[in-house]
């Protein structure tokens, strides 16, 4: 009865999907986040007739065959890329990235994360930071006399004091941008890893080579749309139903025939 193990691999395909989504949910509120949808593919297929094999009864051609479905698998949890809402905030070190790009940040380890998260802080030693303290690349410090900071949509880093007129250019924020986007490791804290697949980084200033430009001052809402994650949640809640129906007239049928005397 392939029935039972087919319907077995539906409803472990639909938990996943169901878990893609409500991550999705859960990270409503995070800054620059961008949803998952999990993607699926058929399993191999027993070939009862191969298409195109004679008959031994008149040697002509079976058009169509019998091929045997074993199931779905997974085959991938992609990311929706999608800019999200800017919402202004009006912090000094708050950074929207308006287009592409990423923000590049130095791990503990000394190798090199990117995020769109650009709530940045600044550190004891006047460090320009993360949320999980990370330093920005390229280091950008800022003196402990500044008043104001302010960052234009080219990136560069203005430091306001109460003694001076003119501001100074304390350094100038890079973007990176990757061939395939969706190829990068998501390793949490809003932080994704170069791959094999994403290629390496291109570094360049905001506003070139295709890139983005900073929004000082604002930050990028998460681009989950609730209410279509909602309806995906009715329709994997009620493909799970139908494949727990699939295994219940399974069960059904095999014990008709175990019953047949």
């Amino acid at each position: 009865m392939r029935a039972l193990q087919i319907a077995a691999t539906g409803m472990s395909a639909q938990q996943m999907r169901v878990e893609v989504i409500s991550n999705n949910l859960a990270n409503m509120s995070t800054t620059g986040y961008n949803p998952r949808r999990a993607e699926f593919a058929d399993l191999q297929y027993q070939q009862v007739t191969r298409p195109g094999t004679l008959t031994a009864t008149n040697g002509a051609m079976v058009p169509a065959g019998v091929q045997l479905g074993l199931g779905v698998r997974p085959a991938s949890v992609t990311v929706m890329l999608g800019q999200g809402p800017l919402s202004q905030t009006n912090g000094d070190l708050d950074v929207a990235v308006d287009g592409t790009g990423y923000l590049e940040v130095t791990l503990p380890s000394g190798i090199s994360a990117y995020t769109r998260d650009g709530s940045l802080k600044r550190s004891a030693e006047g460090q320009v930071v993360t949320s999980e303290g990370y330093p920005l690349v390229p280091d950008i410090t800022i003196p402990e006399d500044a008043r104001s900071i302010s960052i234009n949509t080219n990136g560069e880093v203005f430091a306001y004091f109460d003694d001076r007129v003119e501001p100074e250019n304390l350094g100038q924020i890079t973007l990176a941008s990757f061939i395939n986007e969706k190829g990068l490791e998501a390793s949490g804290s809003n932080l994704f890893l170069e791959t094999v697949a994403s290629g390496p980084p291109r570094i360049a200033t905001p506003g070139q080579e295709g890139l983005g430009t900073l929004r000082g001052g604002f930050l990028e809402e998460s681009a989950v749309d609730p209410v279509r994650e909602i309806a995906e949640l009715i329709k994997a809640q009620r493909g799970y139903e139908l494949n727990s129906k699939v295994i219940t007239a399974a069960d059904q049928m095999l014990g008709t025939t175990v019953q047949v005397r």
